[in-house]
């Protein structure tokens, strides 16, 4: 969902109002920690990786760190998530979300990215406020929190623009090759491929070749309904 002025008015209904907070979530533009009796709680780490499960925020850190500490205790946090959604001056930009709630250290996992062993911290969420900023004032708007933690804005907007900014960015090749062997151009001749528009039941295309630039949506058998069923839709659709 849209986070600009037409749809403002259907935000005091708190599934679509907790669909805009779970996709500012899932798509910062920024992120700011305090915790309780913490200075820096980011020292030590680098890259501090932040995903959404849920509703609950979970952190990838560094084994030994202040914020792993800080989780083992328990500490009290404030998160601050600035929206990412939509394109850099948009409308949906000027929505922030505040989280407040208490850490914990939800076991250990290997990175993806390095093969490292992380600590993984969550926020208990314990309240949750949208605010978007007008050009006159600031609208503040309460999120119920069983609406927050609801399975079914998994695949919200804000999941489903990082999902396509993580393929344009990560997968050029592989997007490549699928355009290559659907539309029949050799793959040296395909110049850029790119999604668009991402959505729980399809997704665009788009490439360039030295026919010019090219545009196709492709429909997915079913509409997803979870995060696998996405991918693996995706994958089966660009192979065909």
């Amino acid at each position: 969902m849209t986070m600009d002025t037409s749809h403002l008015a259907a935000l005091d209904q708190p599934a679509r109002l907790a669909a805009a907070a779970r996709s500012v979530l899932a798509c910062p533009s920024a992120v700011s920690l305090v915790v309780d009796g913490v200075q820096d709680p980011v020292a030590g780490t680098t890259d501090l990786g932040m995903q959404d499960l849920d509703g609950t925020p979970a952190f990838s850190v560094v084994p030994g760190t202040v914020l792993s500490q800080a989780a083992r205790r328990g500490s009290s946090a404030l998160l601050t998530v600035e929206s990412g959604l939509g394109p850099l001056g948009s409308a949906d930009r000027d929505a922030t979300l505040t989280l407040t709630g208490t850490l914990h250290n939800h076991g250990r996992e290997d990175c993806d990215c390095c093969g490292e062993v992380r600590d993984v911290v969550t926020l208990s969420v314990g309240s949750a406020l949208l605010v978007r900023a007008g050009r006159q004032s600031e609208e503040r708007f309460r999120v119920s929190l069983p609406d927050f933690r609801s399975s079914a804005h998994r695949l919200n907007r804000g999941y489903l623009q990082r999902c396509v900014e993580h393929a344009n960015r990560c997968h050029q090749q592989e997007l490549r090759r699928a355009v290559a062997g659907t539309s029949g151009t050799p793959l040296s001749q395909v110049v850029g491929v790119s999604l668009s528009d991402l959505r729980p039941d399809g997704v665009g295309v788009h490439w360039v070749d030295p026919d010019g630039a090219h545009t196709r949506t492709l429909s997915f058998s079913r509409a997803a309904t979870t995060t696998e069923e996405l991918g693996d839709l995706l994958r089966e659709e660009l192979r065909a």
